[in-house]
Formats: structure tokens, sequence, C-alpha cells
């Protein structure tokens, strides 16, 4: 079945490559809010399901990429183990390649590494319709230019991820959230003061005038930095799961309405200037979501993330006209061109989704 399906993969490359058509690939559909415009015609990967191989002891997992998160995760729980970089669902059929394709990480990430920071190996289909594989099944596997990383984010505009290998972590013995009443200013300094100091913290999160912090573990140590870090324990599946997720009542109007979500990546230290959003701060101060409570200019909100070592993602909107990622400099454009010339010479996979020029 999943040789047929890949061969079914690249035909449908080919022919597309042949006649000029464009492709858009897609698992569950969790993620189709995301990115650019959707242009193409549909090459669904969900056929390419199950795990591959998966050593306990190796702390290594290999997945089809269409196999859902939620079977993943279960499979490494039993084994007491997990994916480090917690990564976001946003729909019950969330798929792995789905969530490699858009480099997404959840709360962990600050703590643990990005997803790109996992990725062993990665199998493709390019946008000739050949199969390609890069990396391998093992921690140090690179030797030159690392395409396997490439991969995490580059939202299947190089390529179509058929088979992801991934690092593993054990699941901490303990975890226990801490619950602190506090402004989002004071949230951020502790949080920096914090990060000098060696606390298992495994996430942040402060909204709504409240910080939440997660610790995670070994028993005293968890014990021992609860009393540090004070405020009062709170329940341990709240508030990351919604976080993670964008199920969390500040999420609700950009998730279920016409209000634009933007995602800001800059300086842990950046303080919290009005923008004229309402705001949840993640991985001790260095995300930042933002909801506007009135039309904000897209300029102004990447000119302040810039200022403070950023760049601004309009992560979720009906009008997408300002454009979804940071304006790259002529320098970096050109290197994302000359890499989408090399694996997709004809342009065809996930056109638009990344940058409008490919």
């Amino acid at each position: 079945m999943t040789a047929a399906a890949i061969d079914a993969l690249q035909d449908a490359v080919r022919a597309a490559a042949s006649g000029g058509g464009r492709l858009r690939i897609r698992g569950s559909g969790s993620k189709d809010f995301y990115g650019g415009a959707l242009e193409g015609d549909v090459l669904d990967t969900r056929a390419l399901r199950g795990i591959v191989a998966y050593a306990p002891t190796e702390l290594v997992v290999t997945a089809r990429a269409g196999t859902q998160l939620a079977e993943i995760e279960d499979e490494l729980a039993r084994h007491g183990q997990m994916l480090a970089f917690e990564p976001p669902r946003h729909g019950p059929g969330a798929t792995l390649g789905g969530v490699v394709a858009c480099g997404f990480s959840g709360p962990r990430r600050a703590a643990a590494g990005a997803v790109r920071d996992f990725v062993l190996g990665v199998r493709i289909v390019d946008g000739t319709g050949e199969a390609l594989a890069f990396g391998g099944q093992v921690i140090k596997n690179v030797a030159g230019f690392d395409v396997s990383r490439l991969m995490a984010g580059a939202l299947g505009t190089l390529g179509v991820l058929t088979e992801i290998s991934l690092k593993c972590v054990p699941l901490p013995r303990v975890e226990r959230t801490r619950a602190i009443d506090c402004d989002a200013a004071d949230a951020i300094r502790r949080c920096n003061e914090w990060g000098g100091r060696p606390l298992p913290i495994s996430a942040t999160c402060h909204v709504a005038g409240r910080l939440w912090v997660r610790l995670s573990g070994a028993g005293p140590a968890v014990s021992a930095a609860a009393v540090e870090i004070g405020g009062a324990d709170a329940d341990d599946a709240a508030p990351w799961r919604a976080i993670r997720d964008q199920t969390h009542p500040f999420f609700a109007p950009a998730v279920t309405g016409p209000v634009p979500l933007w995602r800001l990546s800059v300086r842990s230290t950046a303080p919290c200037d009005d923008l004229g959003c309402d705001t949840l701060v993640e991985w001790g101060g260095a995300l930042r979501w933002l909801v506007p409570r009135a039309p904000v200019e897209a300029s102004r909100l990447r000119a302040w993330a810039a200022a403070h070592g950023g760049h601004a993602t309009l992560y979720r909107a009906q009008d997408k006209s300002p454009g979804v990622f940071q304006p790259l400099a002529p320098a970096m454009a050109g290197l994302h061109e000359r890499l989408k010339r090399t694996f997709d010479p004809h342009g065809i996979l996930n056109h638009g989704r990344l940058y409008p020029a490919f």
C-alpha cells in the first residue's frame, strides 16, 4: 500500500510538472489556515500512514508523513517517551507531516528546542517527482548541507514529505504547574530572572493577569522550584493543552471570528508596549500572541518586532494582503528562490504558501 501510495504521489507530481499545473499538499487540513493562499489541486498524503520504526532504547521514531500525531504520541507514551517540542495539533486529525512542514512547536519549545532540532532524517518527493532521502535515524548523521532540518518550516514548498525520523525524549517524572497573579511586565521580568537559575521550568504563559509556570523533572527538583518561584498550585493540564492547540478563550476571536491573530517572535526581554492588542506571552517572554482590539497596521507590528530582534507573522487572518511572513532581505530572498528552483524547478508545490514569489 505504501509503495503504491508513493508511486501515485510521484505520478501526480510528474503530471503537474509536465502539464504546468500546481499542487496543494494536504494531510488532515488542520493547518489550512496557515500561510499564504491555498493554490492548486489537492495532493492528499493521508495514505502515507503508520509508524515505520521505533527504537525506544535509541530514542528514535520514524513515521510516515500522513500518520496522525495522536497515534505517534500514544505509542511513545506507552514507552514513557514523548516528542519534546510538544507539537500543536490545531485539530483532532493533525498529521506529523503537517506539523513538520509548518515548523510548529508548542509551549515546551523554549526549554526543549524547536521541531527542526529533533528532525534526524526525511524522505521526500521533490518537484520533479523524484523520491529522495536525507539524514537518517541516528543523532549524528549530517555531513554537509542539512536538508532534513531545512524541510521543517518550508511549508511543503521544497518537497512532499513522505517519511520523517525524529528524536524523542523521556517523559518527565513529575510535572507541576504554579499560577502567579501579576501583570505582563512583571511576568516577563520574573521569567528572565528564572532563566538564569537552574530551575526545571518547561513552559511559561502569561494571559489575563496571571502567569502560569510549568515545572518538569525529578520530584525533589520540582518541589524545591515550586517553593522558590512562589504562587499556588494549579491544574497540571491547564492551560497548556488549550494554549498548544489554541482552544484557550484568548484565541477565540481569531479562531472562530474575523479578528486576525499575530505571532511575534522577539527577544525575551522585549518590553510590554501597548500595541493596541490583547496579548498572551509564552516562552519566557520570547513569543507574543496578539489579538488586535481594533485594526492595526501590519507595518507597525513588524517594525516593532524587528526593533526587538525578531519578526511578526500573520498567523490567522481572513485578509492576508499584508503578507503572512516578515518580508525577506534581498540576499535572503535570493537564497530562498535558489533553494526553490533546486528542489521544485517548475514551481508546482504549494506555490505562494510561504512567499508570493514561490
